[in-house]
């Protein structure tokens, strides 16, 4: 007959102790209680009656509960720090942060060597566990010294971090400095808000084993000499003496083709800027001067010529602002503005836009939402960017809404299409520089770089960027900015810079975030 038993969580334990230790406090308490009532009964102390005696029976009674609670959550506790270990190992679901070995209290107690254990058995692989594992003989192991020749031999670079994150080891293929006091630093430049730094304290948080990959980490700016990439894999092991391994594997060969090829682009759209304004104006003048004379028909041809210009003037100063932003020269002046009045200045060639390629365009800023701090030529470019991917990628006739509220202290601006949207591989690259998914490349045409250029931006105002979609049903891109009241003193001290706003080193502008061990 089978037994339809539900296991157990490892986390169902502590509280079933507490509640047995409870009731054994309660019940021994009543005991005593009783005892120590029957004994000044008999000892004429105090008659059955009297209420001095039952005040002081209660009294007692509280103040032992209390006490033995007290003792119990002090005692237990190393219990409670052991199991929230074992939780994490086991992969169980919690919302409890992992207990650090390496905090003074357990070092003091020696209660680290207890959640080292744990967490070291948890990645610890039993060999005996497969048929199929193959025995290695001892004699194959390599010695320490030749593990590290073969390392040094290789164009990856190894990296080793211990619980402060001091680097303890590194090959020499690991791009490494070292300053004066001695003191190794790992030359990684991170962009965004996804550095290394950011991913280990979210690991000290909340993993207790986890990994993490970057790709096209540079190790230099664009101006240096000598400078590489890696596409760097980070292993991390809460507890562990060596806590953080890097893997850098050299793709420079790979990745320095495309800069290359980014720097001649640069060139060639500085050129074809000052033809396309000149091209710009001559339509313009062109459908004044023959307003009177041309026919329906013409006059569309001639706002299809006025978009199609408008859309490559765009894409010339993508390739610019990314040019320059690559070069750490994204920097910006914050002035109070409204979003309403930002869009104004692109409402008519949005409006164009949209109705030249057949779709229906709703905007709802509200005039009175708080003001922000922008800088009116980029942010009207983002949304901009943001507008023009709607139309691109929605169907024929499809609508696309625009819309604008308060998030706390930031103006977040939603731009939602009902078009093919994107699988969530898509959506996790989707603000790389040059990425288009194998879909849009054959079907819309595009950069690849107006979202990358639109995060820089928005995260160089000190807002943020992202994007929710679901494939065949649409996507919503969000930008939000902050209040302008909510840094105004942070602008004017620095003279409207928006370097206050990124003071801590996110890397969108100066302070591509370098790692220091």
């Amino acid at each position: 007959m089978a037994v339809n038993n539900m296991p157990k969580l490892i986390r169902d334990f502590l509280p079933a102790l507490g509640r047995g230790a409870a009731w054994r406090i309660i019940v021994s308490q009543v005991v005593v209680c009783l005892i120590l009532a029957l004994v000044l009964i008999l000892t004429d102390t105090f008659a059955v009656d009297s209420l001095m005696l039952w005040a002081i029976i209660v009294l007692v009674f509280a103040l032992g509960i209390g006490s033995q609670m007290i003792v119990f959550a002090y005692a237990a506790r190393p219990t409670k720090d052991l199991l929230a270990a074992v939780i994490h190992v086991a992969g169980e679901p919690t919302d409890k942060t992992p207990p650090n070995p390496n905090t003074a209290r357990y070092t003091k107690n020696g209660f680290k060597q207890a959640l080292q254990t744990i967490y070291e058995l948890a990645g610890t692989e039993i060999a005996a566990s497969s048929t199929e594992q193959q025995a290695v003989s001892t004699e194959a192991v390599p010695s320490k010294d030749i593990l590290s020749t073969a390392l040094d031999a290789t164009t990856a670079g190894f990296v080793v971090m211990d619980h402060t994150r001091t680097i303890v080891y590194a090959n020499k293929s690991a791009p490494i400095h070292t300053d004066t006091d001695s003191k190794h630093t790992l030359g990684l430049l991170f962009s965004g808000t996804d550095t290394l730094d950011a991913w280990l304290d979210d690991c000290e948080q909340h993993a207790v084993h986890a990994e993490h990959v970057w790709t096209r980490i540079a190790d230099r700016m664009p101006e240096e000499e000598d400078r590489r990439f890696f596409d760097v894999i980070a292993s991390y092991d809460k507890g562990a003496s060596n806590e953080t391994v890097l893997t850098l594997i050299d793709r420079t060969a790979t990745y320095d083709v495309s800069e290359q090829d980014l720097d001649f682009i640069a060139f060639a759209a500085h050129e074809l800027r000052g033809p396309i304004t000149v091209i710009r104006g001559y339509l313009d003048v062109l459908e004044d001067e023959l307003d009177g004379v041309l026919a329906d028909d013409q006059h569309e041809l001639f706002r299809r010529l006025t978009v199609s210009a408008n859309r490559l003037s765009g894409y010339i100063n993508n390739i610019l602002n990314t040019s320059r932003y690559d070069r750490r020269h994204l920097k910006v002046h914050l002035n109070e503005d409204t979003l309403s009045g930002i869009y104004e200045t692109i409402r008519d060639d949005m409006m164009l836009r949209a109705s030249a390629q057949n779709r229906l365009l709703s905007v709802n800023i509200p005039a009175d939402l708080p003001t922000v701090a922008a800088d009116r030529a980029s942010i009207s470019e983002v949304l901009g960017n943001l507008i023009d991917n709607a139309i691109k990628y929605s169907n024929e006739g499809g609508a696309i809404n625009v819309s604008a509220a308060v998030k706390g202290d930031f103006v977040e601006v939603s731009v939602e299409d009902h078009g093919i949207g994107m699988p969530g591989n898509v959506v996790s690259q989707l603000f790389q520089k040059f990425y288009r998914s194998h879909r849009s490349r054959e079907t819309v045409a595009g950069t690849g770089i107006g979202l990358y250029i639109s995060k820089a931006i928005i995260e160089s105002h000190g807002g943020t960027i992202g994007v929710r979609s679901e494939e065949g049903k649409g996507s919503t891109f969000t930008a939000a900015l902050p209040i302008y009241a909510t840094v105004a003193a942070k602008l004017q001290s620095g003279d409207n810079s928006n370097e206050g706003l990124i003071e801590h080193g996110n890397g969108w502008i100066k302070n591509h975030s370098m790692y220091r061990g």
